[in-house]
């Protein structure tokens, strides 16, 4: 018994979708650097987040006007808004104030979520290895955000904004990804558009919020050295994230998280290589648990071909 109720595509036709979900991981793996990069500058991840969404939404809008239209007048398409926008504002934010690695696998707690979620929007059946994947996922998730000095009482739960902004990040991303499934029937552009206005309005507003009572985080004037880096940006992030919404829309929800996890690998070689993540031992055997809980969503998906 599966949790994925679809059969399974072909060989010769995954093959592509699965080589956009690797070019979406290995882009949000790596985009740490260039958010810190633009926060040094003085850019907040939120404002750049909303300046490089909003850059690539307007894109769409141009090539693509009808895009607008249809997601004006498809209200499961405003869902996707959200996700989407919640996923960005939060994930860009978290591997700018956090641990790149701790911040990265908490996220991916995502395939846990896409259990639950895929269960209750696409009706999706609940398999044992289902439900093991639960189990680990939260038993990683425990060991990870366990305080290191935790005495007797402790609970295993966020303790800094990065690492809710990693697991809030992993919860709208698995919703994001089921949303893409369902609304498989809509065209691209429109799915696409949708998850760009959510990633500039979303960010927007949280920046907006924040900035009210952090004046300092307003963005500053522009200036050569953050403009066009995040003109860059955007370009990367349009490509990105056409890759994913191309290949999520036309995966099995489970299959999909499972090839995003390659983001795990790009970001953790990345983050050490460059002295901005940490390896201790929780980490590791938390992390271990959770990539395990997402691994096997891909031998639940085989178990009924």
């Amino acid at each position: 018994m599966s949790i994925v109720s679809a059969p399974a595509p072909r060989v010769s036709a995954t093959a592509l979708p699965v080589l956009a979900l690797t070019l979406n991981a290995l882009v949000w793996g790596t985009s740490w650097w260039p958010f810190r990069r633009l926060e040094a500058a003085g850019l907040h991840p939120l404002w750049t987040t909303a300046f490089v969404f909003g850059l690539a939404a307007l894109a769409i809008v141009v090539v693509r006007p009808r895009a607008a239209a249809q997601v004006a007048r498809t209200p499961a398409l405003w869902v996707l808004v959200l996700a989407s926008g919640t996923t960005n504002a939060s994930f860009n934010w978290g591997v700018v104030i956090g641990d790149v690695v701790r911040v990265v696998l908490l996220f991916y707690l995502m395939p846990l979520w896409t259990v639950l979620l895929a269960r209750l929007l696409l009706n999706e059946r609940l398999s044992a290895l289902a439900a093991l994947r639960v189990v680990l996922g939260l038993a990683g998730a425990g060991i990870v955000l366990l305080p290191r000095d935790a005495g007797i009482g402790a609970l295993p739960v966020p303790h800094t904004l990065a690492d809710w902004l990693g697991v809030i990040g992993g919860f709208s991303f698995a919703l994001n990804n089921v949303m893409l499934r369902r609304e498989a029937a809509q065209p691209d552009e429109g799915r696409a558009l949708a998850m760009f206005v959510g990633g500039a309005l979303v960010a927007a507003t949280v920046a907006t919020i924040v900035a009210w009572h952090r004046p300092s985080i307003w963005p500053p004037a522009p200036a050569h050295d953050w403009v066009w880096l995040a003109l860059a940006l955007a370009g990367v992030f349009l490509i990105s994230n056409l890759s994913l919404q191309y290949g999520a829309a036309r995966l099995p929800a489970n299959l999909t998280a499972v090839v995003m996890l390659t983001e795990v690998l790009f970001a953790s070689a990345s983050s050490l290589a460059f002295g901005n993540g940490v390896l201790t031992a929780p980490l590791l055997a938390g992390g271990a648990l959770i990539l395990a809980g997402a691994l096997l969503a891909a031998f639940d998906g085989r178990s009924a071909h």
